[in-house]
């Protein structure tokens, strides 16, 4: 673990360690506002063109969904501190199932694996497992993820 009060660091992350948080309430406006500006197919943005899709309502864009879980990570990263650098990208998305005005999403990681960078001593990275639930426990999202962080400092 970090030291008291200190931030998570390289040698902190533990494979195999999972966190459960977050809680976001996803909003009929929201979901019309974000495919207007950004996904607008039909069925993101009325419930009479959803009704004649695989969907069957009005659905949040996947692209919306992984938004809302972005910011459900940066609210836990300023909960529980972390040497982060940014992220090198994902590996693997998956929208499982459509997120619908209503639900309430949670976000589930496993730690997969860790690196210690070879250019760069005072960094590492590691691989985590995300999944994203809604209020019934259906699995809705998952992605795989890579992240940068550094390694704890050193008393030279």
């Amino acid at each position: 673990m970090s030291d008291a009060g200190g931030p998570l660091y390289f040698e902190d992350l533990e494979p195999g360690s999972k966190q459960s948080f977050g809680s976001y309430k996803v909003t009929r406006e929201e979901v019309i506002e974000f495919a207007s500006k950004y996904d607008p197919q039909p069925f993101h943005l009325s419930d009479e063109a959803a009704k004649q899709t695989y969907f069957g309502r009005l659905s949040a864009s996947g692209w919306h969904t992984g938004s809302m879980v972005m910011r459900m990570l940066v609210d836990n990263m300023e909960n529980n501190r972390q040497a982060g650098l940014g992220s090198p990208g994902i590996d693997e998305l998956r929208w499982l199932k459509p997120v619908y005005p209503g639900d309430t999403l949670r976000v589930e990681t496993e730690i997969v694996d860790k690196t210690p960078s070879k250019s760069r001593p005072d960094m590492g990275s590691f691989r985590s497992r995300l999944t994203v639930f809604n209020q019934d426990d259906v699995a809705v999202m998952t992605m795989k993820s890579i992240g940068l962080i550094r390694r704890r400092p050193t008393d030279d």
